[in-house]
């Protein structure tokens, strides 16, 4: 029975290839899904905005390819075909990252959340009587929101408030320039 003989040079740049390729299109198709796991456990490695997985992955398949390039093409082995590697590696990883800088800034910013507009002032839309829910309008990201809002004071319509909490999906407002009372 006829063996096949694969140098261990070889075998090592194709398992970098094979194994950089494949986790750089898992990387690719999913990010949104690893990017808001790793979020969600507050783990993080970024430079400039770019998480620095995806151009790490890059590199070492870069660097199997680049060691395949060397040792079947350019006929080299051992010291020179590694070296071949680091390079396609380093230039792998630089165009991973100035990929993945480009798209992230092409991304829109994230949507606004309730918790961001606590400070603002808003204009009451429909009255809010003490304790129940009326509405305000919020100018946030460009746009004239109308949004629940809640008070522990009567509030009519037109009134210039401040957000000064949420409550669920509401806001909690309170007037913008507080009444005094003359005694």
């Amino acid at each position: 029975m006829p063996t096949i003989t694969i140098p261990i040079e070889d075998f090592v740049f194709v398992v970098c290839a094979l194994v950089g390729g494949g986790l750089l299109l898992v990387i690719v198709f999913v990010d949104d899904v690893v990017s808001g796991f790793l979020d969600a456990v507050h783990v993080g490695f970024a430079v400039g905005g770019v998480s620095l997985v995806p151009p790490s992955v890059a590199c070492v398949a870069s660097f199997g390819v680049g060691g395949i390039v060397a040792t079947q093409t350019l006929d080299a082995h051992g010291v020179q075909a590694a070296l071949v590697g680091i390079g396609f590696g380093g230039a792998g990883f630089g165009v991973a990252l100035g990929l993945y800088r480009l798209f992230t800034g092409a991304r829109g910013s994230r949507p606004f959340g309730l918790g961001d507009l606590v400070g603002m002032e808003a204009a009451v839309s429909v009255a809010i009587p003490a304790g129940r829910h009326g509405s305000v309008y919020v100018q946030v990201a460009g746009q004239t929101h109308e949004i629940s809002a809640t008070a522990a004071m009567d509030l009519p319509a037109g009134a210039i408030v401040r957000v000064t909490g949420v409550a669920g999906a509401a806001l909690i407002v309170a007037p913008a320039v507080p009444s005094i009372e003359v005694t």
